[in-house]
């Protein structure tokens, strides 16, 4: 039986505002934020009160418009939009869907500048990060429909970090698809990881799933090998940060283990994301900056001290995945389900991307 499941939105725009949920927050406070300059904008997405490869290109693309309109509100020449520009692009390097968004909104304000009074210039810049925003949601709608068909009617889902509507514009990719299949009445439960250091799975996605009523189980990152292994999990689906034009994905770290297990135990491997995640510039995934985050946020956790203060650690956000993992990637246009540089570029090419 279908089912009809709420519409969770991570960010509101109010006269000309950008407001997040706080997801350091969550899930014990669901705390707003009004972001009303860029350098809000490029604070909230370098310290994750917003994150997800879909959604921080999305804000960035906000936060571009609002800086813009403070330019010109303080009659500040429009030749500091460049320093706008950088400032957000160097909050985090490993999601393409940043540079993606800034680059379209960037090529969009050099050919308004000279073409549009500045009132209008300010109302076309947030006009197309809404359009970037709105095409997002659609994009995570299709992303849906194409996955839930992979998966079968009863079916235990291992699921890395948070690819829901906290990580997009809403309802999401990987968690996207699942929310597709529940609410196509499929009989699922989710094995949630709890995504250390930052407990993505813990906090985020399991609270998206209880607020929907699927049902879920969280775990500890170094259980799913032997959930695996005792024949308990069925699929499993990540999202992405970066495709390549070779097909290898990066994605929050720990992904290529799962890759691994699925590969040696025989289990669908699924990767969902939208088309802007692809960089076709980038060959393969050794090429990929993979961000070095803070060792304090694995040398605590919750605020707590879990290590020796002097502990030297090491604090990848990011790992590779190998397009031969990879059982299929499943975007808004479609399937990629033989994963090679040719036919990514020919599944890109035949639906004029």
């Amino acid at each position: 039986m279908a089912r009809r499941l709420k519409d969770i939105r991570p960010i509101e725009l109010k006269n000309q505002k950008l407001y997040v949920l706080n997801q350091l927050k969550l899930p014990k406070e669901e705390e707003w934020i009004e972001l009303s300059t860029y350098e809000d904008v490029a604070k909230a997405i370098k310290d994750m009160v917003i994150r997800g490869a879909p959604l921080i290109g999305i804000v960035g693309a906000y936060g571009f418009a609002i800086g813009v309109k403070n330019l010109i509100n303080d009659g500040k020449p429009l030749d500091e939009a460049k320093n706008i520009l950088e400032t957000l692009k160097n909050t985090r390097p490993t999601a393409i869907n940043l540079f993606w968004a800034l680059d379209r909104i960037w090529k969009k304000f050099e050919k308004w500048k000279t073409q549009k009074t500045k009132k209008e210039l300010i109302k076309a810049l947030f006009k197309e990060a809404n359009r970037i925003d709105l095409e997002d949601y659609h994009a995570n709608k299709s992303i849906g429909g194409y996955g839930q068909v992979l998966i079968p009617k009863k079916a235990n889902i291992l699921t890395h970090c948070n690819t829901g509507a906290l990580a997009t514009s809403g309802w999401g990719t990987a968690l996207g698809v699942i929310r597709s299949a529940f609410e196509d009445g499929k009989d699922i439960t989710v094995f949630v990881d709890e995504t250390r250091p930052y407990l993505q799975g813990a906090r985020l996605t399991a609270w998206e799933l209880e607020q929907e009523g699927i049902p879920y189980y969280l775990i500890t990152d170094n259980s799913a090998g032997f959930l695996i292994s005792k024949g308990i999990i069925d699929v499993i689906i990540v999202g992405a940060d970066r495709i390549t034009a070779n097909g290898d994905v990066a994605n929050k770290i720990g992904t290529y283990t799962l890759s691994v297990l699925a590969k040696t135990h025989n289990i669908p491997f699924y990767v969902a994301a939208p088309t802007s995640t692809f960089d076709l510039e980038t060959q393969s995934g050794t090429d990929i900056p993979i961000e070095q985050r803070s060792e304090n946020e694995i040398k605590t956790c919750g605020g707590c001290q879990i290590a020796p203060k002097n502990t030297k650690a090491l604090n990848y956000s990011f790992d590779i995945t190998p397009a031969e993992n990879i059982t299929a990637i499943i975007t808004e246009k479609g399937l990629i389900s033989e994963i090679n540089k040719e036919n990514i570029q020919k599944f890109l090419k035949y639906r004029g991307l």
